[in-house]
């Protein structure tokens, strides 16, 4: 028997592999190709998996160490840096998701108690993924990049408020509203004050003694997350919330970046065991009646929730453009979701038929909205003159960010994105001489332009209303060095309407970038990877020649 689970397990693993590969050459998040690895092995179709406690197991740690390392990320601090318009966007797209969501639901013909759990799962977007997605872009610490994690948080509590609340209920329908949230209220401070007592007097004295060894650091985080998630579903709130309640009371410590460093890879392979469980178990009969309403709502997700942040941003005063890539971030349910649902398909709350609802949706707004942040420069070009009434008339969150220059300033050159390589080049050119204005999304580095004495402006140069800003009449040379030719194509769009007559030059990426960029009629397209090369093989080869003169 032992054999055959361990060769069960091999090619489900190979499988995973197969798939996951395929996944990531369409730029699909790996979570997508487990499911479907589920459905692929499930009764279906192969009928492969026959252990199915084991994977269920597996499933359950995974799941709780997830939400442990959601915990674990939680520190205080942060929490009180999310900052308003973070907690704004936040529980107003929360607001308007479960409402409407609800209402939709119930128009739909779902049950009250289906209703609530599908319309609380379409407010969750998943943290990995966008996270993923803005890092491998490198907007995760531009302005709307900065917003979106913070919203996200907001979204992470929310999720674990929501399970809290909903693992109280149970499956007793004759508990009285009162009765249970009394229970709850008294659940709730027990636990606040027990945790408030280990994290001030237990915990920092006990991890330190962990830390003397790695491995045994690790080994107590997975003690301690499953250990939290038992306790939580023993207390009457649920392993889920259990597990995340253990990993918050770790935030706080000195080691909460090594446990969590160490942690991700062992969730990222767990969850693969709950995603294949969740895939085997689909109801393909049901699954057919539930493509209307999966239909309605995963466009609901794609366009409500998107459209919602960029009202509230616009109303609070920022750019078009900043909502909506903010927005862009929302247009999906996340893993959280699932995670919900299922929950409350092991409380009796809900049937399996939910469920498969949600992985139906889930597939499709991560599927699609993977695509729309990855091409998100590209989509907002298309869609900006329809986002007008999103954006007030001066955006003054934005504008006053904006570095006072005097209006009559005639610099040589303006370096639009000052990332790693910008930032060199705007000190490079200034070092030689040259009057530079650098520009950038990100306010952090406007700032750190300012300590340098580098004049730095804040601000979209991709906005045409942030263009007409700039001294653009007297500059001769305009730099880019923005992330994709989409960004570089704006650019150059922005500038010729406002009739600049300076030459451009603008950084490409890789090998395809160029191609692209000198067909756009540039005055010239730096390669940075070629000019390096080339240099260092000048340099070693003078430095090889000298050496045999020797």
């Amino acid at each position: 028997m032992s054999a055959e689970v361990f060769t069960e397990f091999a090619l489900l693993l190979l499988i995973s592999a197969v798939v996951g590969m395929v996944a990531n050459w369409i730029r699909q998040p790996v979570l997508i190709a487990y499911i479907v690895v589920g459905i692929l092995v499930g009764p279906a179709v192969l009928g492969i998996v026959n252990h199915q406690d084991q994977i269920n197991l597996l499933a359950q740690i995974g799941v709780a160490v997830l939400l442990f390392v959601v915990g674990l990320k939680l520190d205080l601090h942060h929490v009180r840096q999310i900052g308003g318009v973070a907690l704004a966007t936040g529980l107003g797209q929360l607001t308007f998701t479960i409402v409407f969501g609800f209402v939709l639901v119930l128009l739909l013909g779902k049950s009250l108690m289906d209703a609530l759990y599908v319309s609380v799962a379409l407010t969750f977007s998943s943290t990995i993924i966008i996270v993923k997605l803005l890092s491998d872009k490198r907007e995760l610490d531009t302005l709307h990049g900065r917003i979106a994690v913070g919203f996200l948080i907001v979204q992470d509590l929310a999720v674990v408020v929501a399970m809290m609340m909903m693992s109280a209920l149970r499956a007793d329908a004759d508990a009285d509203l009162l009765t249970v949230s009394t229970a709850l209220l008294l659940r709730v401070v027990v636990t606040a004050l027990a945790l408030y007592i280990l994290m001030r007097h237990v915990l920092p004295h006990l991890v330190r003694l962990m830390a003397r060894s790695q491995d045994l650091l690790l080994i107590f985080a997975i003690a301690w997350g499953t250990g939290g998630a038992a306790l939580g579903e023993h207390i009457g709130f649920s392993k889920e919330a259990g597990a995340f309640l253990a990993g918050f009371s770790l935030a706080s410590t000195p080691y909460r970046e090594a446990i969590g460093a160490r942690l991700i890879g062992i969730r990222d392979f767990l969850l693969l065991f709950f995603f294949i469980e969740l895939g085997s178990k689909l109801d393909f009969a049901a699954l057919g009646g539930e493509l209307l309403p999966a239909t309605v709502l995963s466009v609901f997700v794609l366009i409500g929730n998107p459209l919602i942040v960029l009202a509230i941003m616009g109303y609070m005063g920022y750019r078009k453009r900043t909502g909506f890539l903010a927005g862009l971030t929302v247009a999906q349910i996340s893993e959280f979701s699932i995670v919900f649902v299922a929950m409350g398909v092991s409380l009796g709350h809900v049937g399996l038929d939910v469920l498969s609802l949600t992985t139906l949706i889930g597939i499709v707004t991560i599927a699609i909205s993977s695509y729309m942040i990855i091409y998100s420069q590209a989509l907002y070009v298309r869609v900006a003159p329809w986002l007008s009434a999103f954006e007030r008339k001066i955006p003054h969150r934005e504008s006053d960010a904006t570095a006072a220059e005097s209006p009559d300033a005639h610099p040589d050159v303006i370096v639009f994105g000052l990332g790693r390589y910008g930032l060199q080049l705007a000190k490079g050119l200034g070092a030689a001489g040259q009057q530079v204005i650098g520009v950038d999304f990100n306010p952090d580095l406007t700032e750190q332009c300012r300590d340098i004495n580098l004049t730095a402006r804040f601000g979209d140069g991709m906005d045409s209303a942030f263009l007409e800003s700039l001294p653009l009449r007297h500059v001769r040379w305009a730099v880019s060095t923005l992330p994709d030719v989409a960004s570089h194509r704006e650019l150059l769009r922005g500038l010729r309407e406002h009739d600049f007559k300076g030459s451009i030059v603008v950084i490409a990426r890789d090998e395809s970038d160029k191609q692209q960029l000198e067909q756009l009629g540039i005055t010239q397209v730096l390669y940075p990877l070629n000019d390096a090369v080339e240099y260092a093989i000048g340099q070693l080869s003078a430095r090889i020649a000298a050496s045999k003169g020797e």
